[in-house]
């Protein structure tokens, strides 16, 4: 046989064989739904079946990858929330005719913990952009903020 159809009808007989082993082994099938679900934004789910995944088999580097980031991502999703509940309760305090020197402090404390926070974040190059722009936005109202506060004392 001819070495131009031969060498490419291997190559594309292991493609194949590799392609029905990541579909078939239960592994790689639970990582490919992990990846779809951290695609979509769902980063539980992604991290409940990357663990499922990688508990089945340890050298599935998928899943591996995909479980470190949504621990990530789940962690810029709780930043963000916190910024917005925190956010929420500072602009309750800041409606009063007068702010007291303890909604100062729990208003200094807010922004400190807030700030520290944001520095502990660690993005990595495939987290979602949005994750990281939202929660930079938050950081940058607490700094403002915090600046304000503590120029007012």
């Amino acid at each position: 046989m001819n070495n131009k159809i031969l060498i490419p009808l291997i190559a594309l007989s292991i493609m194949l064989i590799m392609g029905v082993f990541f579909i078939v082994n239960p592994s790689y099938e639970k990582s490919i739904k992990a990846k779809y679900y951290y695609e979509m934004g769902n980063y539980q789910e992604a991290l409940v079946l990357s663990k499922e995944s990688f508990s089945l088999d340890v050298y599935n580097r998928m899943a591996a990858t995909i479980m470190a980031q949504s621990i990530t991502s789940l962690k810029y999703v709780k930043y963000i929330e916190l910024g917005k509940r925190y956010m929420k309760d500072i602009n309750e305090i800041a409606t009063h005719e007068f702010i007291s020197d303890a909604d100062k402090s729990k208003i200094r404390l807010i922004c400190e913990i807030m700030i520290g926070s944001y520095i502990k974040l660690a993005p990595s190059v495939i987290t979602d952009d949005k994750l990281i722009e939202d929660s930079a936005i938050y950081y940058k109202k607490f700094e403002k903020l915090l600046e304000k506060v503590n120029r007012k004392i």
